[in-house]
């Protein structure tokens, strides 16, 4: 059984360790560094962060990391996004990264932090196994790419 669960003192230690394959460095910061980003975000107001712990069956396989936007003066709706998916290479290969996006789904449905009509996620254009996995949940791309270069693709809440 997949779950989410909060980062917590009791599990940020594991959490960081986690590590994609050397040949997926490029395609996701570290887990340090996107924990680090969310307590930034949070203290400044940028966002609000929802950085999760992925556990299959009680074993911690990877982490994830969602925020909630609120409208600003760039932005006329408040959005969800996808900001960090990464699964352990230990466990690569079974289904996780999936089952987590459903799970993650599911949590953004229930509009933790508010309501937002889609959600958005960005990923590298030479990563196509995060493309083919975004499309078969449902994510499509709006032809933008974000200041990273990276394609941003989107999926109706409501």
């Amino acid at each position: 059984m997949t779950e989410l669960r909060q980062i917590t003192l009791d599990n940020f230690e594991e959490c960081i360790r986690l590590e994609p394959k050397k040949e997926q460095s490029g395609f996701v910061a570290s887990n340090l560094r996107s924990l680090a980003e969310a307590y930034v975000a949070l203290t400044t107001k940028d966002c609000i962060p929802l950085p999760y712990a992925i556990y299959q069956n009680g074993t911690m396989v990877g982490f994830l990391m969602l925020a909630y936007n609120e409208p600003n003066e760039t932005r006329t709706e408040p959005q969800y996004w996808v900001c960090r998916l990464m699964i352990d290479q230990r466990f690569q290969g079974r289904g996780f990264g999936k089952a987590a996006m459903q799970k993650a789904l599911e949590l953004l449905r229930t509009f933790p932090c508010g309501k937002a009509s889609h959600v958005f996620i960005s990923y590298e254009p030479e990563n196509f196994i995060a493309n083919a996995l975004y499309a078969s949940l449902g994510f499509t791309e709006t032809g933008e790419v974000d200041d990273d270069g990276e394609l941003v693709a989107r999926l109706p809440l409501l």
